[in-house]
């Protein structure tokens, strides 16, 4: 069901909570349920052996109000959260986690893509989650759709984590596709067959940048999360699910980090072969200007509307004229490799 729909049939129009697009709630063996329409909210650390996520569209002003009243979580943790800067971050305080990471946008033409502005603001405690969001993002989505399909998810962050995952997993298939272009696009540099490479290699090394920036965010997120058990105290299962993630977050930076360079190598390499072309077109053209020099020089001679001009009045003056000049080519052409100089070769 798409989040449009959700606001329609859902909770979006429950007077007291505004802005709030779903909930669902988990029963202690992990199966999640969407609350209908009209359903009444279970109030946040109420909910028994189980557990709440709430969702909710940012851009309704009224959700601030909900948050400064203590509604969603401690007041200043949850108006930090959910404030509108994009920067990646995550605090925690009295048990709870708040913070803000990159998820999934779906654009028209361009598929679903990381975007600068596709952020996931969270609220994170023992027994709920409360998330929200500015932009159309698909992280949510997807893992609703996860748990309305019946997958058991055992604790709040076992939905952040899923919710990262599939950030992760768009990003890791981005990579891919990163990489099969700069394969191909290797083989076609070491057969020197480029055609329009330089313009592919472009596009590739700047989307692997800004994927390897956006994991820059995410891995500080939760190494910073790791961080915090050291100071406060968390659960055990919300650490553990922050080391696999902050895992998994360095090793796919790392697989960022190696396009990255590789299309800097790509186009230092293309750069250098189309240098050395233009080398060798140079030296070419070079030589045939000083092969065609002495014959310009004798045609023009022979070219002056003077009087006296040498073989003016003999019969074969062309014809000698003509041998000069050809002698005159040849000479120059001995002369050039007698000094050796010769267009460079590969």
């Amino acid at each position: 069901m798409s989040e449009a729909a959700a606001r329609g049939r859902l909770l979006s129009e429950e007077p007291a909570l505004p802005g709030l697009l779903w909930a669902m709630r988990f029963d202690e063996a992990g199966c999640g349920h969407l609350l209908e329409h009209g359903e009444p909210v279970p109030t946040l650390g109420t909910f028994g052996e189980g557990f709440l996520w709430l969702h909710f569209n940012l851009n309704d002003t009224r959700v601030a109000e909900l948050a400064a009243a203590g509604r969603l979580g401690p007041a200043r943790l949850v108006e930090a959260a959910f404030a509108s800067d994009p920067h990646q971050r995550v605090a925690v305080e009295a048990h709870h986690i708040g913070g803000v990471v990159a998820d999934l946008v779906r654009e028209r033409d361009a598929g679903v893509r990381t975007h600068p502005g596709g952020r996931l603001h969270f609220v994170l405690g023992a027994n709920h989650l409360v998330s929200g969001r500015r932009h159309p993002v698909m992280g949510p989505e997807l893992a609703r759709s996860d748990a309305a399909d019946g997958r058991s998810i055992a604790a709040p962050a076992g939905i952040l984590e899923i919710l990262v995952g599939h950030v992760v997993t768009a990003m890791a298939a981005a990579g891919g596709r990163l990489g099969d272009e700069l394969d191909e696009i290797e083989d076609h540099i070491l057969d020197e067959r480029a055609r329009g490479e330089r313009r592919r290699l472009g596009p590739i090394r700047r989307e692997a940048v800004r994927l390897h920036r956006q994991l820059l965010g995410l891995r500080a997120v939760f190494h910073r999360l790791e961080d915090a058990g050291d100071e406060v105290e968390l659960p055990a299962a919300t650490l553990a699910t922050a080391a696999r993630i902050a895992q998994r977050l360095d090793a796919l930076d790392r697989d960022m980090v190696v396009l990255a360079e590789r299309s800097r190598l790509l186009q230092e390499e293309l750069a250098s072969q189309l240098a050395q072309q233009s080398t060798r077109q140079l030296s070419t053209l070079s030589i045939l200007t000083a092969l065609f020099l002495p014959p310009t020089l004798v045609t023009g001679l022979f070219g002056m509307n003077t009087k006296g001009l040498p073989l003016a009045e003999f019969e074969n003056g062309s014809t000698l004229a003509i041998g000069l000049a050809v002698l005159s080519a040849a000479a120059a052409f001995v002369l050039i490799r007698t000094l050796g100089i010769r267009p460079p070769r590969d």
